[in-house]
């Protein structure tokens, strides 16, 4: 049966599926990107791919449309790439396995990708279309969005000749997304020294499970918990409970991915198992009852381990890891006084990694306030000098200010209410969109994002709502056939 039959986003649903199967993680994007520009050549519609792989696809204004202003249509091709533990999956060469369940589109264990798919879909459906009235078009779609909005920084804009823009990369059907956070991804180095066991011991992994993850800036605000936050907990009231050394940490990813799950390698005396036991038993009942209704699912295991490796970390270093774990900011540093609701700035560590010579915490720093994003690092290096680590910043990206002369803002409500019979809610964002990056590099560019529902990004919970991209699909379509109106 096909799902899809008989809705006007038919076609955007014919072009997921098939880009769905073409791997396409973040730096991973030339098969994907040479996919799009065999679309164009055979639609004879002018394509230019640059050397990182962006692509621009101009198609012409239908007839009678000439007079309208050129609009761009903007994605990224790129998608963030998790599964689940359990599932063999390599997202190199596998595509994703779509299931259509209760009216949403899922993957099988791993990331969806409509995030940001559906951008990329729907934009192929207007270039496809025949019947479908529109002024000329420009079809920018982006690489390597979720790793720094790469793409974006890197496209040429003297390509571009539209002064409004329509990203489809929002996740609220019914909401306009009018403004974002900008941000920067930081690297701390913690020092590790090593020392070898000389007493009997055994090895096991102290590991937090079953945490919901998310988006470290849309989902920042539903208090679920960082597993690398929680391990650091755990470490520091393990070293007040029984003696253990530590081999190894690991956690996450992606940075801007909240960690769901997080693993200490231990050393212990073999007297003492039944002490972690109890521990990791009481530990999972203090956090089910303090993430109650946010991430009750959460689970602290101790598994025993064969490896026989006597390499720990010695006493200055495992100190200096714990102290770290427990005082590295995460999480709300301040909401806005503009919007109600809305987180104004904010770090995540996403990624813990234990290497020769450091440990090293990856986060992403957010802020819809420019300064505020700065003094979040200036902290962050405060923290380093004083614990002897390093810190290493990278991948700024600038915020996107809220336009109150918006034309393209107007239309869309307009449409909007035409169709469904009721305004749109305008809101703002905490998470980094490429409007940030194209309100910097294009003069004037006049822009809106919006999406249908989607869920559970960046996760393999992740999921969108069939009737949402249908009713997403309808109102761009709408916008298109009534941009005469901005001429």
């Amino acid at each position: 049966m096909n799902h899809f039959e008989g809705l006007e986003s038919e076609r955007v649903f014919y072009f997921f599926e098939e880009i769905s199967k073409i791997p396409r993680c973040s730096g991973n994007e030339k098969e994907v990107s040479d996919y799009m520009v065999r679309f164009a050549q055979e639609r004879n519609l002018e394509v230019f791919q640059d050397e990182i792989y962006n692509i621009i696809i101009k198609k012409p204004a239908t007839p009678g449309y000439e007079a309208a202003p050129s609009m761009a249509l903007q994605g990224h091709l790129d998608m963030v790439c998790e599964k689940n533990m359990n599932i063999v999956h390599d997202f190199s060469k596998d595509p994703i396995s779509l299931v259509v369940r209760d009216g949403m589109i899922y993957a099988d264990g791993t990331t969806l990708g409509a995030d940001n798919g559906i951008a990329v879909a729907m934009a192929m459906a207007v270039l496809d279309s025949k019947d479908l009235s529109h002024p000329a078009l420009e079809v920018i779609l982006t690489v390597q969005e979720e790793t720094g909005l790469t793409g974006a920084k890197e496209l040429d804009s003297s390509k571009i000749d539209s002064r409004i823009l329509i990203n489809i990369d929002s996740e609220e059907e019914g909401k306009l997304l009018t403004s974002c956070a900008g941000g920067l991804r930081s690297r701390l180095d913690v020092p590790a020294e090593w020392t070898f066991l000389e007493t009997d011991y055994e090895l096991y992994s102290l590991d937090v499970k079953g945490l919901s993850g998310g988006h470290s800036g849309a989902q920042i605000n539903l208090g679920r918990g960082n597993a690398i936050r929680i391990l650091g907990r755990i470490l520091r009231d393990l070293a007040k409970t029984m003696k253990f050394e530590i081999q190894s940490v690991h956690a996450g990813s992606k940075d801007n991915v909240i960690p769901r799950e997080a693993s200490a390698v231990i050393a212990i005396n073999a007297g003492s198992r039944e002490v972690l036991a109890d521990f990791a038993e009481k530990w999972t009942s203090v956090l089910r009852s303090e993430f109650a209704l946010k991430d009750d699912g959460v689970l602290i295991e101790a598994a025993k381990l064969e490896d026989s490796s006597s390499r720990v970390l010695d006493m200055k270093s495992k100190r200096d890891l714990i102290f770290m774990l427990n005082h590295h900011p995460n999480g709300i540093e301040t909401m806005s006084a503009h919007i109600p609701g809305l987180v104004e700035s904010s770090l995540n560590i996403g990624v813990l990694e234990t290497g020769e010579r450091c440990i090293s915490f990856y986060s992403a720093v957010r802020s819809s306030v420019k300064t505020l994003k700065h003094e979040i690092a200036g902290k962050l290096q405060l923290l380093a000098d004083y614990a002897g680590a390093s810190l290493t910043l990278s991948n700024e990206y600038p915020e996107w200010s809220f336009n109150p002369e918006s034309k393209i803002r107007d239309l869309f409500v307009s449409c909007h209410s035409e169709l469904f019979g009721s305004a749109p809610e305008i809101v703002a964002i905490h998470a980094g969109v490429e409007c940030g990056i194209f309100s910097e590099k294009f003069e004037n560019m006049d822009m809106i994002s919006f999406g249908p529902d989607a869920f559970d990004a960046h996760s393999p919970d992740e999921h969108v709502s069939i009737k949402s991209v249908d009713n997403c699909y309808r109102l761009l379509k709408e916008v298109l056939r009534s941009s005469l109106q901005l001429a």
